[in-house]
Protein backbone atom coordinates (compact mmCIF):
# COMPACT_ATOMS: atom_id res chain seq x y z
CA UNK A 1 0.00 0.00 0.00
CA UNK A 2 2.79 2.28 0.93
CA UNK A 3 4.46 1.68 -2.70
CA UNK A 4 0.98 2.41 -4.65
CA UNK A 5 0.52 5.87 -2.41
CA UNK A 6 3.77 6.61 -3.80
CA UNK A 7 3.21 6.32 -7.07
CA UNK A 8 0.18 7.95 -6.93
CA UNK A 9 1.74 11.05 -4.95
CA UNK A 10 3.89 11.17 -7.79
CA UNK A 11 1.67 10.92 -10.68
CA UNK A 12 -0.56 13.71 -9.16
CA UNK A 13 2.00 16.85 -9.60
CA UNK A 14 3.10 15.56 -12.99
CA UNK A 15 -0.56 15.49 -14.31
CA UNK A 16 -1.09 18.96 -13.04
CA UNK A 17 1.90 20.08 -14.18
CA UNK A 18 1.21 18.46 -17.71
CA UNK A 19 -2.29 19.65 -17.81
CA UNK A 20 -1.09 23.61 -16.96
CA UNK A 21 1.54 23.87 -19.60
CA UNK A 22 -1.41 22.70 -22.14
CA UNK A 23 -3.18 25.62 -21.00
CA UNK A 24 -0.27 27.97 -21.27
CA UNK A 25 0.72 26.63 -24.70
CA UNK A 26 -2.91 27.52 -25.87
CA UNK A 27 -2.82 30.99 -24.79
CA UNK A 28 0.62 31.57 -26.70
CA UNK A 29 1.28 31.62 -30.42
CA UNK A 30 2.99 28.48 -31.56
CA UNK A 31 6.75 28.35 -31.54
CA UNK A 32 8.93 26.90 -34.35
CA UNK A 33 9.93 23.29 -33.77
CA UNK A 34 13.03 22.57 -31.88
CA UNK A 35 14.90 19.72 -33.43
CA UNK A 36 15.37 16.92 -31.08
CA UNK A 37 18.99 15.69 -31.21
CA UNK A 38 18.48 13.50 -28.14
CA UNK A 39 18.58 9.57 -28.61
CA UNK A 40 15.30 8.55 -29.34
CA UNK A 41 13.90 6.51 -26.21
CA UNK A 42 14.04 2.81 -26.12
CA UNK A 43 10.89 0.79 -25.34
CA UNK A 44 10.40 -0.51 -21.95
CA UNK A 45 10.19 -4.18 -23.44
CA UNK A 46 13.73 -3.80 -25.40
CA UNK A 47 15.27 -2.88 -21.62
CA UNK A 48 13.38 -6.21 -19.93
CA UNK A 49 14.69 -9.72 -20.27
CA UNK A 50 16.21 -11.06 -23.09
CA UNK A 51 14.10 -12.20 -26.21
CA UNK A 52 13.63 -16.00 -25.69
CA UNK A 53 17.58 -16.43 -25.06
CA UNK A 54 16.92 -20.30 -24.97
CA UNK A 55 16.21 -20.81 -28.54
CA UNK A 56 18.53 -19.22 -31.41
CA UNK A 57 17.00 -18.09 -34.81
CA UNK A 58 19.75 -20.45 -36.75
CA UNK A 59 22.28 -23.07 -36.21
CA UNK A 60 25.06 -21.36 -34.57
CA UNK A 61 23.74 -17.91 -33.30
CA UNK A 62 25.40 -16.96 -29.64
CA UNK A 63 22.31 -16.56 -27.14
CA UNK A 64 22.46 -13.84 -24.13
CA UNK A 65 22.95 -17.17 -21.93
CA UNK A 66 26.22 -18.14 -23.94
CA UNK A 67 27.02 -14.39 -24.35
CA UNK A 68 26.66 -13.91 -21.01
CA UNK A 69 25.47 -10.59 -21.49
CA UNK A 70 21.90 -9.49 -22.92
CA UNK A 71 21.61 -8.86 -27.31
CA UNK A 72 19.78 -5.98 -28.33
CA UNK A 73 16.30 -7.15 -28.96
CA UNK A 74 16.41 -5.37 -32.50
CA UNK A 75 20.02 -6.68 -33.30
CA UNK A 76 20.63 -9.29 -36.20
CA UNK A 77 23.72 -11.59 -35.57
CA UNK A 78 26.39 -11.13 -38.22
CA UNK A 79 29.16 -13.45 -37.92
CA UNK A 80 31.78 -14.97 -35.46
CA UNK A 81 35.53 -14.90 -35.43
CA UNK A 82 38.14 -16.96 -33.38
CA UNK A 83 39.99 -14.26 -31.36
CA UNK A 84 42.56 -16.98 -29.92
CA UNK A 85 43.03 -18.48 -26.88
CA UNK A 86 39.78 -20.33 -26.72
CA UNK A 87 37.76 -16.56 -27.15
CA UNK A 88 35.83 -15.80 -30.04
CA UNK A 89 33.88 -12.77 -30.58
CA UNK A 90 30.24 -12.36 -31.77
CA UNK A 91 29.33 -9.51 -34.44
CA UNK A 92 25.74 -7.77 -34.24
CA UNK A 93 24.24 -5.59 -36.50
CA UNK A 94 21.08 -2.91 -35.96
CA UNK A 95 19.71 -0.01 -37.73
CA UNK A 96 19.36 1.75 -34.56
CA UNK A 97 21.65 4.96 -33.41
CA UNK A 98 25.09 4.51 -32.14
CA UNK A 99 23.39 6.66 -29.24
CA UNK A 100 20.22 4.44 -28.31
CA UNK A 101 23.07 1.11 -28.10
CA UNK A 102 25.17 3.08 -25.54
CA UNK A 103 21.95 3.83 -23.72
CA UNK A 104 20.84 0.65 -24.03
CA UNK A 105 23.90 -1.02 -22.80
CA UNK A 106 24.01 1.55 -19.91
CA UNK A 107 20.91 0.51 -18.70
CA UNK A 108 20.99 -2.99 -19.35
CA UNK A 109 24.81 -2.95 -17.81
CA UNK A 110 24.44 -0.82 -15.31
CA UNK A 111 27.75 0.27 -16.37
CA UNK A 112 28.98 3.75 -17.79
CA UNK A 113 31.39 2.54 -19.93
CA UNK A 114 33.78 4.13 -21.62
CA UNK A 115 34.18 6.33 -24.93
CA UNK A 116 37.30 4.81 -27.30
CA UNK A 117 37.11 7.23 -30.04
CA UNK A 118 34.76 10.21 -30.83
CA UNK A 119 35.13 9.86 -34.34
CA UNK A 120 33.94 7.21 -35.56
CA UNK A 121 32.15 7.11 -32.13
CA UNK A 122 33.32 3.77 -30.46
CA UNK A 123 32.40 3.06 -26.61
CA UNK A 124 33.41 -0.05 -24.94
CA UNK A 125 31.49 -2.23 -21.75
CA UNK A 126 34.13 -3.86 -19.71
CA UNK A 127 32.78 -6.89 -18.93
CA UNK A 128 35.26 -8.87 -17.00
CA UNK A 129 38.97 -8.18 -16.25
CA UNK A 130 41.99 -8.83 -18.71
CA UNK A 131 44.14 -11.74 -18.28
CA UNK A 132 47.16 -11.96 -20.88
CA UNK A 133 47.99 -15.06 -19.83
CA UNK A 134 44.34 -17.19 -21.27
CA UNK A 135 42.66 -14.40 -22.84
CA UNK A 136 43.15 -12.95 -26.34
CA UNK A 137 40.77 -10.40 -26.04
CA UNK A 138 39.20 -8.64 -22.76
CA UNK A 139 35.44 -9.72 -22.07
CA UNK A 140 33.20 -6.31 -23.23
CA UNK A 141 30.62 -5.34 -25.39
CA UNK A 142 31.62 -2.77 -28.18
CA UNK A 143 29.24 -0.45 -30.07
CA UNK A 144 30.74 1.13 -32.75
CA UNK A 145 28.56 3.87 -35.36
CA UNK A 146 28.69 2.95 -39.07
CA UNK A 147 26.49 5.78 -39.64
CA UNK A 148 29.52 8.69 -39.35
CA UNK A 149 30.26 11.31 -41.95
CA UNK A 150 27.17 9.46 -43.93
CA UNK A 151 28.60 6.46 -44.28
CA UNK A 152 26.11 3.86 -45.62
CA UNK A 153 26.85 1.38 -42.45
CA UNK A 154 28.34 -1.52 -42.22
CA UNK A 155 27.85 -4.45 -44.79
CA UNK A 156 27.14 -8.06 -43.91
CA UNK A 157 29.86 -10.33 -44.11
CA UNK A 158 27.56 -13.35 -44.84
CA UNK A 159 28.39 -14.69 -48.38
CA UNK A 160 25.08 -12.84 -50.35
CA UNK A 161 24.72 -10.34 -47.79
CA UNK A 162 23.98 -7.38 -48.59
CA UNK A 163 22.21 -5.31 -46.14
CA UNK A 164 23.96 -2.72 -44.15
CA UNK A 165 24.20 -1.48 -40.28
CA UNK A 166 24.12 2.06 -38.99
CA UNK A 167 25.32 0.06 -35.70
CA UNK A 168 27.92 -2.98 -34.84
CA UNK A 169 27.55 -4.70 -31.63
CA UNK A 170 31.07 -6.75 -30.71
CA UNK A 171 30.46 -8.80 -27.80
CA UNK A 172 33.90 -10.39 -26.24
CA UNK A 173 32.69 -13.41 -23.65
CA UNK A 174 35.00 -14.53 -20.55
CA UNK A 175 36.86 -17.78 -22.31
CA UNK A 176 35.41 -21.32 -21.16
CA UNK A 177 36.61 -21.79 -17.24
CA UNK A 178 39.06 -25.12 -17.58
Amino acid sequence: MGHLRLIVGGIIPLLGAVLAAGAAAQERPPAPAAVDTRPSAIPLAALQSPSNPATPSRAGVPTEITLGVNVYPAAVYLTSYDAGHGQTYHIFGTNSTFDNMVLYYRTVLDKRGDSIFTEPAVHMFELGRFREDSMAFQPSVTIKDYAWQGSEGYLDPSPGGNEMYRTIIQIVPPPPTR
